[in-house]
Formats: structure tokens, sequence, C-alpha cells
């Protein structure tokens, strides 16, 4: 198992710590709703820019408070072939009330179509520069760690040192 790269070869930070990450979910709290369930998602979930952008309608359990990600790491069976790996992530039920009130999870859960639209129909491209722009204005210093990677591996270690 590949163990998480906590700072870069020249021992900068790669990750955002508790008030960075504080900083980033209030400046996201002020955006429209699209930029700020994209950011409070990824906050959430520690999910990766691509994980993202296939999460659909389909894949938010609004009673069970989660989200279910497709893991966009290559893992094989024991047959060596690449599988599919699928996990859930619990979220926040405030949370999940915004995602909805944004965009309509319970209705577009009602249609075969819509509850396999992506919830975001943007490039991982644009979600980086949503990202990258909120963290600026919440005042992250231009190091490492400003960047979603920073926020993934940020939620990483405060789910380790919180259980």
């Amino acid at each position: 198992m590949s163990e998480m790269r906590l700072h870069d070869t020249a021992g900068h930070r790669l990750y955002l710590n508790a008030e960075e990450r504080a900083a980033f979910l209030a400046v996201a709290r002020r955006q429209p709703a699209r930029d700020r369930t994209l950011c409070e998602t990824l906050h959430f979930t520690g999910c990766r820019p691509s994980e993202l952008l296939e999460i659909t309608p389909a894949r938010v359990d609004l009673s069970g408070a989660t989200i279910v990600l497709r893991s966009l790491k290559k893992r094989k069976d024991a047959a060596g072939r690449a599988k599919i790996v699928y996990r859930s992530v619990p979220v926040p039920p405030d949370y999940l009330d915004t995602l909805n009130t944004a965009h309509g999870i319970r209705e577009a859960q009602k249609s075969r179509r819509q509850a396999a639209a992506p919830i975001w129909p943007l490039s991982r491209v644009r979600v980086w520069q949503i990202v990258k722009r909120i963290m600026i204005e919440a005042g992250l210093p231009d190091a490492p760690q400003r960047s979603p990677k920073g926020l993934r591996h940020g939620f990483g270690i405060n789910a380790t040192v919180n259980g």
C-alpha cells in the first residue's frame, strides 16, 4: 500500500492544515451554489477533482448521509485485471441539504436520465481554477498546499487525527 506524501522533496507541506481548511470552507460558503457545493464536496469527501466530476444524483444517499465515489486509483483483482472500486463517504447532513437545494438531487433521482447526469458538468481544469481562486481569496499562502491535492491531503490528515 502506498504512503501519502505529506511534504515535497524540498520539505514543503503538501496539505492544508485545520486553519487553512476552515478558511477555505468559510470563503467557499459565500460563493454561488455551484462553486460552494463543489468546494464543500471536495472538503467533506477528500475526493479528487476527477472523482468529483463523476458524482451524479444517483450516487448521493440523502437518507444515509453518504456520497459514493468511484475510485480512480488503479486496482487489480486476484487475476491481475483492473477492477472498479467504489467507496461510500459519510458527509454532514446540512451539507447534503445544501447540495439537494442547489442541485435538485431528490428530484433528479426520480428520473433515470437526470440521476445519471453529472452534478458538475465541468472540466478538471475548471475545477482546479475554482478551487485555486477560493484558496487565494481565503488568504492561503502561495505554496504547494494551495491546490486541490492540498485539500485532499488535508482531508486525509484530518480524518486520521479525528478518527
